[in-house]
């Protein structure tokens, strides 16, 4: 497996405490926990989270939304859903990134399961991981982009925007699209932030690729091959 990998735990009950104590002990994890008053805290804490927990039992539509928010700006962290089995019917999951659910009454076994599978989706990188176009290669499973052999320093956003323009070349999207689709759906940004971040990642990966990216009037972009 790869490095160590950090969880935050956002739940108004102790209820999961015990099974992330266990979890911690299984594989190689640390485990941050956050309430509805202590979640702004953990959020700009400075911490980098590889996986979020969300136990929505009890928790404010707020705090629903603060995590919604918190998970599209940081390049789209993996999201479990704690669901209790009465409530499966009304269950609502992000549209975008690897999200999976978990009843609360599962195991200590199913739990170390499901969250090895969002934290380590897959350690080696089959050839469908790996997009060449021109002296650009995209690693998918990785998230590293490089030019001539030479790793482009992007955000996780411009990662995400560049890779999903490239694995869906010939067809037009719209600022909007984009934003619903590599944002995800919560963002409340206006449709600028596409343009800005369109204009940075011309200019981080050079002008031969840069050219792939298309800006089409009225409508938004397509990545040409």
């Amino acid at each position: 497996m790869a490095h160590h990998k950090t969880i935050l735990l956002v739940s108004s009950t102790t209820r999961l405490h015990d099974r992330m104590r266990a979890l911690g002990h299984a594989i190689d994890v640390s485990i941050a926990l956050a309430t509805h008053d202590t979640l702004p805290q953990a959020l700009n804490s400075g911490h980098e989270f590889d996986l979020v927990i969300l136990d929505s039992e009890g928790l404010p539509q707020a705090t629903l939304n603060a995590v919604d928010a918190f998970v599209a700006e940081n390049g789209l962290i993996p999201v479990l859903a704690v669901v209790d089995p009465d409530k499966l019917s009304s269950l609502r999951m992000p549209m975008q990134g690897r999200n999976d659910f978990i009843l609360s009454s599962a195991g200590e076994a199913e739990f170390e399961v499901r969250c090895s599978l969002l934290l380590w989706p897959g350690e080696e990188s089959a050839p469908d991981d790996i997009v060449t176009i021109d002296n650009m290669t995209i690693s998918l499973a990785t998230y590293q982009v490089s030019i001539d052999d030479k790793p482009v320093d992007l955000t996780l956003m411009e990662y995400s925007l560049l890779s999903f323009l490239a694995t869906h070349p010939g067809r037009a999207y719209s600022r909007e699209t984009l934003l619903h689709r590599v944002w995800g759906f919560e963002y409340c940004g206006g449709t600028r932030t596409v343009d800005v971040h369109i204009r940075r990642v011309r200019s981080k990966v050079g002008p031969q690729v840069a050219s792939h990216i298309v800006t089409i009037r009225g409508v938004g972009y397509l990545f040409r091959v």
